[in-house]
């Protein structure tokens, strides 16, 4: 109710997506859609499933049926208008999260120290450092033995070299940095600082 509020005084269009449907008997979607259109006028209504994926293809048409028309803000050929080495340590930060989501929620970041163009070999050298809060998860970065940081490290340097179009050399460090999230440098490093906005 607070959100809807909030929303009264929006007049773009505005999609409801109702997250969890695979949790929800289907005879109680179709009331509870009709009580949120009878609070506004919804662009759409979009039942969804975040955990299944059900509902995605008709949010995203949803989404692009209500963008305004212009010309484009970039070159077709562009991926992506990030920075190149903010886009390698999101690279990693992704693949990182993908794999320990429940374990390091929102206890790691991820920045850049060395980013070199490829060379005369053809290849590009990018290392990463990690930053965990505390020991414990700087363990379960590294996983039994290693595991864990060499699959991060896999996938996100395949990716990579998807993205760079080159052979990539990725070398991947983690370091315990307690509070680093009150650390105004490293969050400058990261575009999230006060610098950095």
């Amino acid at each position: 109710h607070y959100i809807l509020d909030l929303l009264a005084k929006i007049d773009a269009p505005v999609i409801l997506a109702l997250n969890k449907i695979d949790r929800l008997a289907k005879q109680t979607l179709l009331p509870m859609m009709s009580a949120f259109a009878a609070r506004r006028a919804f662009h759409a209504i979009v039942p969804i499933s975040a955990l299944t994926g059900d509902g995605d293809a008709a949010l995203e048409q949803e989404i692009i049926a209500a963008l305004p028309e212009g010309e484009p803000l970039y070159p077709a050929d562009y991926l992506t208008d990030q920075a190149e080495r903010t886009y390698a340590a999101e690279i990693v930060r992704e693949k990182l999260l993908h794999h320990l989501r429940e374990e390091l929620p929102y206890t790691t970041a991820v920045l850049v120290d060395r980013f070199e163009e490829p060379g005369d070999d053809g290849l590009m050298r990018i290392a990463c450092v990690i930053l965990v809060e505390a020991a414990s998860q700087k363990g379960i970065v590294l996983g039994k033995g290693g595991d864990m940081i060499k699959r991060v490290g896999t996938e996100a340097r395949l990716e990579l070299e998807r993205f760079f179009d080159t052979r990539l050399f990725l070398d991947l460090h983690v370091k315990v940095r307690g509070e680093w999230r009150n650390d105004e440098r490293i969050l400058d490093e990261m575009g999230l600082g006060k610098r950095g906005h």
